[in-house]
C-alpha cells in the first residue's frame, strides 16, 4: 500500500507510456476513465489508429459507498490471477490479461469494446444466440479443471490458499445470505414491498434453505470460481462471449457461478414484463431467455461429464455414476443460488438496472414482487429437482 496512488487520466496514460509495451513509440495516445461499477476505476487508452487497451485499478474502498467502506487491494491480484487460470483452460471466453502491478492494484486487459455488455443489450431486447452455450463452456471447463476431479490434492490445496479471498467473500455472504433476510440498513426497497419482505424474513423453511446455501458457500471449495457471474460481467457479440471482473474469485461451490448466471437471466425475464408492452415481442424475448437457460444447463452437464469421463485423475472419483451424481447436485445448488440472486438484487443493497430502470412505478413494483416470489420458490424447491430437465421445468412452472 506504501507505493499506491489513485490514478487519474493523466497518470494512467503516463503509466502505459512508460511501460512502452502496447503501442508504437510515437503513437498519439488518449485516455478516458469510464468505469461505472461499484469498486474500481477503468481507463481506456487508445492511439490514433484505433488500437486500445483497458487499464483497471482497484480502489481501496467501495466506489458505490465511499471511503467509509474500505476494501483490500489484493482483490486486483485475485482478479488477474483468476483470469489467467481460467484463460489457460478456456481462453476463448476469458478476457486476456496483458500486464499486472500488485503494488498499484493495476491490471491491463485486452479491450473488448468491439463487444457489448450483456446487461445493457438484454435491456434493449437484443439477443445473442451463443450466450447460453458459451457461458456453459466457460463455467464447465473452468470448474472441472480446478476441481478434485482433475487437480492433484496438493495442487488444489495450494491453489485454495492462493485464492483465499475473505474480504470479498464476506461481502457476498452479507449481501446474498444475510441482509435480505433480516432488518438491515443496507437493504433498499419500496415501502410497498414491506409485506413481501416480512414474509421472506419470517419463513422458517426459507431461512433454513438459505442457511444451507450459505454453509455450502462457506465450506465447499469445489473449484476456482469467478465469483460474480452477472450480466454486467459478460461481454457478447453474435459470434463470441467473454467473462470479465472475477475479483470475487475464490474456491467455492460450483453451483454458485452457474446459479448467479441463471438468476440474472431470470431477473431480466421478470423485468421484461415492465419493459416491453407489446405482448408478442415480450414473449419472444422471454422465450429467448428461457432457451438460453435451458441451453446452459444442458451444455454445462454434457461438457462436465465429457471432461470427467476423459480426464478424471482420482481413482475414487472415477466410480461409475459418481460424476453424474456430482453434476446433478451442482444443478440443485445452482437453482438455490439463483433464488438468492433474485431476492438480493430486488431488496438488498445492489440492484440491477433491468428492474430499477422500469419507469412506470406500478409496473416496476409488480416486477419486483414477481422476482421475490420466483427467488423464494427456487430456493424452497431446488432440492426436489433430480436432473437438469426437472430443474428447467421447475423454472418454467414458476414463471407461467
Amino acid at each position: 500500500m506504501a507505493d499506491y496512488i489513485t490514478f487519474d487520466n493523466a497518470q494512467a496514460l503516463s503509466y502505459i507510456e512508460q511501460l512502452g509495451e502496447f503501442f508504437e513509440p510515437n503513437a498519439q495516445l488518449t485516455c478516458n476513465e469510464f468505469g461505472d461499477g461499484n469498486l474500481n476505476l477503468v481507463f481506456r487508452i487508445a492511439d490514433q489508429n484505433g488500437n486500445s487497451i483497458i487499464l483497471k485499478q482497484a480502489l481501496p474502498y467501495a466506489r458505490c459507498v465511499g471511503e467509509s467502506w474500505p476494501l483490500t487491494l489484493d482483490r486486483a491480484r485475485i482478479e488477474a490471477s483468476v483470469l489467467k487460470k481460467h484463460g489457460l483452460v478456456c481462453e476463448q471466453h476469458t478476457a486476456k490479461v496483458l500486464h499486472t502491478n500488485d503494488d498499484l492494484a493495476i491490471t491491463v486487459l485486452e479491450d473488448l469494446g468491439h463487444m457489448a455488455i450483456l446487461r445493457s443489450e438484454l435491456n434493449l431486447a437484443k439477443t445473442y444466440p451463443k450466450l447460453g452455450a458459451d457461458v456453459a463452456t466457460y463455467l464447465a471447463t473452468s470448474s472441472f479443471y480446478y476441481s478434485d476431479f482433475y487437480l492433484k490434492p496438493a495442487e488444489k490445496k495450494a491453489l485454495v490458499q492462493e485464492f483465499t479471498n475473505p474480504e470479498l467473500c464476506s461481502i457476498t455472504e452479507d449481501l446474498f445470505f444475510d441482509d435480505p433476510y433480516r432488518a438491515c440498513e443496507r437493504n433498499n426497497y419500496a415501502p410497498e414491498l414491506e409485506a413481501d419482505v416480512l414474509r421472506l424474513q419470517q419463513s422458517p423453511q426459507l431461512l433454513r434453505q438459505v442457511a444451507q446455501l450459505k454453509h455450502l458457500f462457506f465450506s465447499a471449495p469445489q473449484s476456482l470460481l469467478h465469483g460474480d457471474v452477472h450480466t454486467g460481467s459478460i461481454f457478447a457479440d453474435q459470434s463470441d462471449t467473454k467473462l470479465i471482473d472475477p475479483e470475487f474469485g475464490f474456491f467455492g461451490p460450483i453451483g454458485f457461478d452457474l446459479g448467479s448466471f441463471i438468476g440474472n437471466l431470470l431477473l431480466n425475464y421478470c423485468a421484461q414484463n415492465g419493459r416491453i408492452k407489446e405482448t408478442p415481442k415480450r414473449r419472444q424475448m422471454q422465450s429467448y431467455l428461457l432457451t438460453q437457460i435451458q441451453q446452459c444447463l444442458n451444455d454445462f452437464e454434457n461438457i462436465w461429464l465429457a471432461l470427467a469421463a476423459q480426464h478424471t485423475r482420482d481413482l475414487s472419483l472415477q466410480a461409475p455414476g459418481y460424476a453424474q451424481h456430482f453434476v446433478e447436485q451442482i444443478i440443485k445448488d445452482a437453482l438455490g443460488y439463483a433464488g438468492t440472486e433474485l431476492i438480493r438484487r430486488t431488496i438488498g443493497l445492489a440492484h440491477v438496472v433491468d428492474i430499477d430502470g422500469i419507469e412506470d412505478d406500478s409496473a416496476r413494483l409488480q416486477v419486483q414482487k414477481q422476482a421475490l416470489l420466483l427467488g423464494e420458490q427456487l430456493i424452497l424447491h431446488a432440492e426436489e429437482c433430480e436432473n437438469k430437465e426437472s430443474a428447467y421445468q421447475l423454472i418454467v412452472s414458476l414463471i407461467q
